[in-house]
């Protein structure tokens, strides 16, 4: 029997299903990241690998890449970690903390009601809600056994909500939002020479093999060895942008190659849910903020882009923009992704009980 017209794939040699996917996965980043899409250089090859995945390719991206492109996302987000970070975090650090556990209880309530309503499985939705960076959450959630590919759906579709809501919160207070301007890149291009990019890719492969032993060690031991060496002033994180986008591919493939039918047709019947979902948590959250931003004596704006739960390079990119505190939106985004990456299991295995 032929195989089906939808799994073509399956007939192509490994070479050409290798060169197809990397041409289309290199297209469709460069093409949502010039459209200023959120995350596109993620998106874009995570998209392309689910059509290969779907269409029966057989390629499959290498565990070791996996995990050192959750090095480079290790070792961009310490990048944000920066003196004038930790004083602000020390300055206000029992607000701070409270607004961190304000939002993992949110995140985890919102988790607990996609498992109940959403029928989504228990620790896929405590992964898929958690408010840390995305990408780190979609590493994190393959290392504890969760279904990465249902997660970094979640994860974007919220991202993608966080950032239009964002924008649309900016322009109705009055301060028009845009993207013109991306953190990540700027690191990228500041102090970049040989030098600093040799010490951060020596970083990177020093924390993935130290933390080989460790849960999440591949993100979490980067994260916290590249932000400590840039605090004492032993290294300038510079991680060049070709860099980054191939550790975005790699994870992005990793989770995509892994698709099939059924666990497509799964997504897109839990997608309703998932947009509920996404958009409960930012409602709830902006409450906490106007609740705090008058505790805090800050403007609305800068505490709900600081406690908003998206990612930490989508919320810089607006605060940037608008004029907002900036120190305060990257000291609590930081401070709550830290509290998310320690805390991630204890809150999955919490909701998979409760649902019990």
């Amino acid at each position: 029997m032929s195989p089906s017209p939808r799994l073509f794939l399956t007939r192509w040699p490994l070479a050409l299903q290798w060169l197809a996917w990397l041409l289309l996965a290199a297209a469709s980043g460069q093409s949502l990241k010039y459209l200023e899409i959120p995350a596109g250089q993620f998106l874009g090859p995570m998209l392309s690998a689910i059509l290969f995945g779907v269409c029966g390719a057989a390629i499959r991206v290498p565990r070791l890449a996996f995990r050192l492109g959750q090095g480079a996302v290790g070792m961009l987000a310490a990048h944000s970690i920066t003196l004038a970070v930790l004083q602000a975090m020390l300055q206000s650090w029992h607000v701070m903390l409270l607004a961190t556990l304000l939002t993992v209880g949110l995140s985890t309530l919102v988790g607990l009601a996609l498992e109940r309503l959403g029928g989504i499985a228990a620790s896929t939705a405590a992964w898929g809600t958690a408010p840390g960076a995305a990408s780190a959450m979609v590493s994190m959630a393959d290392e504890f056994g969760a279904d990465s590919r249902v997660v970094a759906t979640m994860q974007y579709v919220r991202v993608v909500c966080v950032v239009m809501v964002g924008a649309l919160v900016s322009h109705w207070i009055g301060a028009p939002a845009s993207a013109s301007a991306a953190p990540a890149g700027a690191m990228a291009a500041h102090g970049l020479n040989a030098i600093n990019v040799g010490l951060s890719l020596a970083a990177i492969a020093g924390g993935v093999l130290l933390g080989s032993r460790v849960p999440a060690g591949a993100l979490l031991v980067p994260l916290l060895l590249g932000g400590a060496l840039q605090v004492g002033g032993l290294l300038q994180i510079s991680l060049p942008s070709w860099l980054l986008a191939c550790a975005y591919c790699a994870i992005g493939g990793y989770i995509g190659l892994r698709f099939d039918a059924p666990t497509l047709k799964y997504v897109l019947g839990h997608l309703p849910a998932m947009i509920g979902g996404a958009l409960l948590l930012i409602a709830l959250c902006a409450l906490s903020a106007w609740g705090l931003a008058h505790w805090l004596g800050k403007d609305f704006l800068s505490v709900y882009l600081a406690t908003s739960p998206g990612g930490l390079d989508a919320m810089a990119i607006i605060a940037v923009d608008t004029h907002s505190d900036i120190g305060l939106v990257l000291a609590l985004q930081t401070l709550r992704l830290f509290a998310v990456i320690l805390s991630g299991a204890f809150v999955a295995r919490l909701i998979i009980k409760w649902s019990r």
